[in-house]
């Protein structure tokens, strides 16, 4: 008889018999023949660990492979038959060893392989009318018992990272018979259940959601848009921000700890930071762990305005804990243990752990996991600054919002954590203020800034349809803008050869205009009038110098962006107007005075006097277009690929800690 070697010993272990049938399956031998019962009392033996039976998919040539594969099509046919059993002991068997034999074959013919033959594909097509009947009976196993739904779980994750991003024959069945949203959308309405199975559902659907839905219509897309369940739709939101709570809290811990102990930090960082990129490794994986919840959110944001309301859901960060499979993932043990924020203390929400979950990230400048997050969380404000509902309740929620801020040596680190309570939108653009004033990097993030200067667009394109005053310190906004315009003319040589700055030019310079042309419907006194026109004339150097090197892009005659140079000309009128009457009524005003060098007061007493001209009413400063997802339709991609491969992971952690948990119970039992 053939042996195993035990780990850590010199002695080998005997193999368990059901590693034997395997085996012997896997040469395709006939193991049937002349036991009538073979298969009923298969199915009351534990399954082969994962490990076990990956091996030895794994060991098969193609030569093996053709002999192999009359029994493994034979075991996935027993095995959904088997699902029929009365006795539970049955179906869980033969659910862990379909998602063991599932998961073994998808790693040996992954999606990032160019196989000419993919036996997963060529398995489910020979046992079509089985496949067919599973989906239905996985309905209903989700619909009986919690342990039912916590093995038919553990199966759909294996089918859904096969290969959710191309061609999937068990997915094409799933999505034509379209009937597990039903029994999904229970389990998330259901708090016993969402406690232990919400994050493994709130991933199924999203990767449903996004199956192939660029080149057909996509069901499960089409039934979470008409979502209207308060119940689910709660459900669904408080998985999401449970999860990114967690994520903070580890994060500020850390940060906490760091500056208790900088002096340490101070000697490492001469000594040289030899564990760095360990830390910084565990920190990306952390970070990109979250992002297929951040998908989940982005799915339920643009597809479904009932989930608007889900937003303001006022609860405590506690509310819920994560479920089975992110405790299985390998998030830092730190989490379960970190004290609570004082910000726990507080009524919170999914928007505000959105806001600080982009504030956490926002500081990490190096990582491109970090980037990557940060761009899908401005996608998702962007989305919610369009809608009416969500503007009304960021404008009309007050709450105390911790906000992380990157540390930087022209400012002071500051001990007071929180910020006073304010309306949500106010929070929105102190998070926006510190992105613009904090990424002005030489690897220019583009896409994120036009994300940040849309999202405050729409929300001051809001306030002056709707007639709001926000008291909020708008000079900040406007400095961080005059600050991030000297970079871009800065970098002018080195940006325009990589992207296209004209855009973001003429974005930036309406956002002036809007305060210009509509301000007296929004803005809170008239002195931030006054504070914004000392503002331009102050800084009238740099709309200058953007006017003449927007001129002579106009003028080239091989330029690809000569019709955006001419935009951010025609953009530039009122504000170079405004420059050019107040500077005129200044300088009379010092040559009656004989000045030379006024004070501050003195101009913004000038500017105060003489708002006697005549500006140009620009067309369409109150409009945007609207959210599409087309343009950014090769970033979705990549994301449902980064959240295959990393649900991939995790699930074959799961199946690992599955088969040895239903190993030691039938030892106990």
């Amino acid at each position: 008889m053939s042996t195993r070697k035990r780990s850590g010993s010199g002695t080998k272990q005997p193999k368990e018999k059901i590693v034997y049938i395997f085996e012997s399956l896997f040469r395709g031998e006939d193991v049937v023949r002349g036991y009538n019962n073979f298969w009923n009392e298969l199915f009351l033996i534990t399954p082969p660990s994962l490990e076990i039976l990956d091996t030895e998919i794994q060991q098969l040539d193609d030569l093996k492979m053709c002999a192999a594969k009359p029994n493994i099509i034979l075991v996935v046919k027993k095995c959904i038959e088997m699902l029929d059993s009365d006795n539970p002991k049955r179906v869980n068997n033969s659910l862990i060893t379909l998602s063991s034999l599932t998961f073994a074959l998808c790693r040996k013919y992954s999606v990032t392989q160019e196989t000419s033959e993919n036996y997963l594909e060529y398995v489910v097509a020979e046992a079509e009318d089985e496949i067919k009947s599973l989906i239905d009976k996985i309905k209903v196993l989700l619909s009986e018992s919690d342990e039912s739904s916590f093995y038919c779980i553990k199966f759909l994750l294996p089918i859904l990272i096969t290969n959710s991003c191309g061609r999937n024959k068990i997915m094409e069945y799933i999505m034509a018979a379209n009937n597990l949203f039903e029994p999904l959308k229970k389990i998330l309405s259901d708090p016993t259940q969402r406690l232990k199975y919400g994050n493994d559902i709130v991933i199924l659907l999203t990767l449903l959601v996004n199956y192939r839905k660029s080149d057909r219509t996509n069901p499960y897309a089409v039934q979470l848009s008409l979502l209207d369940d308060e119940f689910a739709l709660h459900g669904f939101g408080q998985i999401i921000s449970t999860t990114l709570f967690e994520f903070i809290r580890l994060q500020s811990t850390n940060d906490v700890t760091t500056h208790n102990n900088s002096w340490i930090s101070s000697f490492s960082s001469i000594v040289g930071n030899i564990f760095l990129s360990e830390e910084i490794d565990g920190k990306s994986q952390n970070i990109r762990q979250n992002t297929v919840l951040l998908l989940a959110l982005y799915e339920a944001v643009h597809l479904n305005r009932n989930f608007i309301t889900t937003l303001a859901t006022t609860h405590t960060e506690t509310s819920t804990a994560p479920s089975d499979l992110l405790s299985n993932s390998d998030v830092l043990p730190e989490v379960q243990t970190a004290p609570m924020l004082e910000a726990s203390q507080y009524p919170t929400n999914l928007i505000v752990a959105v806001f600080q979950y982009c504030s956490v990230v926002m500081a990490d400048h190096k990582n491109d996991n970090s980037l990557t997050n940060l761009k899908l969380c401005f996608i998702v404000l962007t989305c919610i600054s369009e809608d009416q509902y969500a503007n009304s309740m960021m404008h009309n929620l007050t709450f105390q919002v911790f906000l992380n801020k990157a540390h930087m040596r022209h400012r002071k680190v500051t001990s007071d954590r929180f910020s006073k309570p304010q309306p949500l939108a106010a929070t929105l653009l102190d998070l926006l203020t510190e992105f613009i004033v904090t990424h002005l990097l030489k690897k220019f993030p583009m896409e994120h800034y036009l994300l940040c200067i849309g999202i405050i667009q729409r929300i001051i394109i809001y306030q002056k349809r709707c007639r709001i005053r926000l008291m909020y310190p708008w000079k900040s906004v406007w400095t961080a803008i005059i600050s991030m315009l000297k970079f871009i003319m800065c970098q002018e040589q080195q940006l325009v050869k990589k992207m296209n700055i004209f855009n973001l030019l003429t974005k930036v310079i309406n956002i002036f205009n809007l305060f210009i042309t509509y301000g007296d419907t929004f803005l809170a006194t008239t002195s931030c009038y006054d504070d914004l026109y000392y503002e331009l004339n102050r800084e009238e150097k740099i709309f200058s110098e953007i006017q003449a090197m927007a001129l002579r892009y106009t003028l080239m005659e091989t330029n690809e962006f000569k019709e955006d140079a001419f935009k951010v000309t025609s953009s530039l009128i009122n504000i170079l107007s405004i420059v050019k009457h107040f500077q005129i009524k200044i300088k009379e005003w010092l040559i009656a005075e004989s000045l030379s060098t006024p004070t501050e007061e003195q101009i913004m007493k000038q500017i105060q006097s003489n708002y006697d001209l005549t500006l140009k009413l620009q067309d369409s400063l109150d409009t945007f277009e609207r959210y599409s997802e087309q343009p950014h339709h090769l970033f979705f991609s990549s994301l449902v690929k980064d959240a295959v491969l990393d649900t991939r992971r995790i699930v074959h952690n799961d199946l690992i800690k599955l088969c040895s948990r239903n190993r030691l119970k039938c030892m106990t039992q």
